[in-house]
């Protein structure tokens, strides 16, 4: 009897595992036209949390002035090209800011100037009209690649860094890769003269030795904080006057064991590059830097999702925290980081197979209101899905929060097609 007692709690807390409490709404899915969506990126306006703005590859707007039950799609144009890499912020202005890489002749890769540059377009009516799109960093033949941006917290400013490869995919010794910087006003028309950040250089190969992951945020007194990945190390950078200067010698913030570049079956293509948020709610937590990861440390059938935090401006930080909270042997990857600037709160959203054998994959939500000392692991897809090894996923999901809503986004495949999705979840 006591067996099948236990047996019988097993199975009801898998099936409470199984289940979400959040509607899924689809923002877009596959039609065989152009690029499969994918590497989404949402934005919650902070102003009014019922406009919503998603996007994804290649030029995919996604438009919601209902807090994201429903959708209407749009196509991102620019005279500088509109070549993916989307990432979707707001300000506390209430505008709303699309970058993307360039494609300034409209060919894709055969074009030589094509990721010449990185473009910055703003909208300031929740997306009925976007600029052209401010240039940033045009450095050919360089190629510009992998870029995040922030606000900072009056939205008066807006910082962008990114990764430069002298040759993407070279294998020359010669070449390498650098983090650089720029920043710009609310309009987001003209750019400052790009700052390099990193201290040691990487390779071209788009691998673990290749520096990537720069996501910046800011601080409570206009600090700019930004941290990458190369080899084994997430290196962290900062200013202390709006991004003017930096640091001479970068800090070693966390080990990444095996690296940011990693193997997950099923997935063509997956990493771990770090995510950067600074909690500037005025809270008990105002002014912790954390930075959010995964890695293979616990072996390579056993990636997990991790955590670090630093309470002194980055001059120091915590031992890595794992943020999922299931048992040994199961994959947690694609993880990303928003932090709620009204709550304090932070959420990670990340792909997990704790529930099954094979490559069935759910999406999970890891929620702390407690400065990252503890989480909470919760499913928020509805139904698990399995990706296909030849089928490209990007590099990213997403996720966005404002005032206890929040709005994650992930790429689904289903049925051969690939699809974007959002969860509404309201606190």
């Amino acid at each position: 009897m006591k067996s099948i007692c236990t047996g019988l709690f097993l199975l009801i807390n898998l099936l409470i595992a199984a289940q979400s409490s959040y509607p899924n709404i689809r923002l877009d899915i596959e039609d065989g036209n152009g690029y499969a969506p994918c590497e989404p990126s949402i934005a919650v306006n902070p102003k009014d949390p019922s406009k919503v703005i998603g996007g994804a590859i290649l030029d995919k707007i996604y438009l919601s002035e209902d807090s994201g039950k429903t959708w209407t799609k749009d196509k991102l144009t620019s005279s500088f090209g509109v070549f993916g890499d989307p990432c979707i912020i707001s300000s506390n202005k209430g505008d709303f800011y699309f970058l993307h890489l360039s494609d300034p002749a409209g060919k894709g890769w055969i074009e030589p100037h094509i990721l010449d540059r990185i473009v910055c377009q703003r909208t300031k009516d929740c997306g009925a009209t976007w600029s052209n799109g401010g240039s940033i960093g045009e450095n050919h033949p360089a190629d510009q690649d992998k870029e995040w941006a922030c606000a900072n917290k009056k939205g008066n400013r807006i910082y962008v860094s990114w990764t430069q490869f002298d040759e993407y995919n070279s294998k020359n010794p010669a070449d390498s890769t650098h983090i650089l910087f720029s920043r710009s006003n609310r309009k987001a028309r003209k750019w400052s003269k790009p700052v390099r950040l990193d201290q040691y250089g990487g390779n071209c190969t788009d691998d673990d030795m290749t520096v990537e992951g720069a996501v910046p945020c800011t601080g409570p007194n206009g600090e700019v904080y930004v941290a990458w990945a190369r080899g084994e190390v997430i290196w962290f950078d900062r200013s202390i006057n709006k991004g003017r200067t930096w640091l001479k010698k970068d800090i070693h913030a966390a080990d990444m064991v095996d690296g940011w570049d990693q193997e997950i079956p099923g997935i063509l293509r997956a990493n771990g590059m770090p995510v950067t948020a600074c909690d500037v709610s005025g809270g008990l937590h105002n002014g912790t830097i954390y930075i959010n990861w995964a890695d293979q440390r616990n072996g390579s059938d056993d990636t997990d999702v991790f955590l670090a935090k630093s309470t002194d401006g980055g001059n120091t930080w915590s031992d890595p925290l794992r943020v999922n909270n299931d048992g040994p042997g199961k994959h947690q990857f694609f993880t990303w980081m928003a932090l709620d600037q009204e709550t304090g709160h932070l959420h990670i959203v990340y792909y997990d197979r704790r529930n099954h054998e094979g490559t069935e994959t759910d999406v999970y939500l890891a929620t702390s209101a407690d400065g990252g000392a503890t989480f909470t692991n919760e499913r928020i897809s509805e139904s698990p899905f399995n990706p296909h090894p030849g089928v490209f996923f990007g590099d990213y999901n997403n996720i966005s929060a404002h005032g206890g809503v929040i709005r994650p986004i992930w790429t689904r495949f289903e049925d051969g097609k690939l699809s974007v999705w959002t969860a509404l979840i309201n606190r």
